[in-house]
């Protein structure tokens, strides 16, 4: 009996074992089911906006519309210095990389609670989620930056005071190191909102307070001196001044706050893979 019993297991194509490691990620596994990554990158972009009229324009509508109310708000009446960048140029990136670093966020922030009923039923590794979301919202994201660039250009040639670096090439880079923040401090959340259903409503709440603490509608220089250690705590403050330097030659960051920064996003993405890691094998039975 033994022996049938040993002969069967060994016609599995795959045996789920526990975990017995706090960080057992299993890359292999992932890498596996990278066409079901691609697959959820498919159907989040496909039902983003199903039956809208606009459709993917909203990728650009959403931004460009912002950039005209801080442009009035910031630019006109409170008259806060862009360091000499045209205002369009100065708000639409900002926008572009915050909104790219909240949408990351929010969605890795509330993988278990939205995907419950799939995870419940069908196994896979439940790390393709998040990695899929922050994949789909790149896609956003470059829709934004082609749009961008039709501004960048035109200022170009109208000969507005702009000078890229040859950094402007390491953006990709950069693109990865915000994705790296908002999924790892995306994953913290997702791992203590099973538990604590409030803290969906306090993260909608806190991500729009944060982004007034990060340098979007106005320059680093503009900060007050008094502030200044509220933006070495926020991580997201120097990859957006970095993005100005890199294509629009204006603006300072320090040297410190940038590897400050980096610091952060690898502490947060290892501690959110971690929680992630731990939270997945119970929470079936807490949501």
């Amino acid at each position: 009996m033994t022996k049938e019993v040993e002969n069967t297991r060994e016609k599995w194509d795959l045996i789920l074992e526990p975990k017995n490691k706090l960080l057992d990620l299993k890359i292999r596994e992932i890498i596996r089911y990278r066409d079901l990554v691609f697959m959820f990158v498919k159907r989040d972009f496909a039902t983003a906006y199903k039956q809208t009229i606009l459709g993917p324009l909203w990728y650009i509508i959403q931004p460009l519309v912002s950039t005209i109310m801080y442009t009035f708000v910031f630019g006109n009446l409170a008259n806060i210095g862009t360091d000499g960048i045209p205002y369009i140029l100065f708000y639409y990136g900002g926008t572009m990389l915050w909104t790219y670093f909240s949408s990351t966020f929010t969605s890795a922030s509330s993988v278990f609670t939205t995907n419950s009923a799939m995870f419940g039923k069908v196994y896979f590794p439940r790390l393709t989620v998040p990695i899929s979301t922050t994949i789909g919202h790149i896609i956003k994201l470059a829709i934004q930056f082609a749009t961008l660039l039709v501004f960048y250009f035109y200022y170009m040639i109208k000969g507005s005071p702009i000078q890229p670096s040859w950094w402007v090439l390491a953006f990709p880079l950069l693109i990865i190191w915000i994705g790296f923040l908002g999924c790892g401090l995306g994953m913290i959340i997702s791992a203590l909102t099973t538990k604590y259903r409030d803290l969906n409503q306090l993260v909608t709440f806190g991500i729009s307070l944060a982004m007034y603490a990060t340098p979007i509608v106005y320059p680093l220089s503009e900060a007050p001196a008094n502030l200044e250690w509220v933006f070495y705590i926020n991580p997201m403050s120097a990859p957006v001044e970095l993005f100005r330097i890199w294509f629009y030659g204006a603006g300072n960051v320090p040297g410190d706050m940038i590897a400050l920064s980096l610091g952060m996003t690898a502490f947060f993405f290892f501690i959110g893979l971690v929680l992630f890691n731990r939270n997945e094998r119970t929470f079936v039975d807490v949501i």
